[in-house]
């Protein structure tokens, strides 16, 4: 499997809070980006893509 999970990061790399697991896609969005699971389930988030960790299957979202 190649999905990630996305998680919220906050001002200390100890502070992540996931929001979605099973990641397929991340799509640009005007005001911040969608998450669309491998289930088809949708979230919108008003952030920007901070990194990611491709071998850990990790997407790190900051907040706008």
């Amino acid at each position: 499997m190649c999905e990630a999970n996305a998680y919220i990061i906050e001002e200390s790399k100890e502070d992540q809070g996931l929001i979605m697991e099973a990641v397929d896609r991340v799509i640009p969005e005007d005001d911040g980006i969608r998450l669309v699971s491998i289930f088809g389930d949708q979230k919108f988030i008003k952030g920007y893509i901070h990194s990611l960790s491709l071998v850990d299957h990790k997407i790190f979202i900051k907040l706008s």
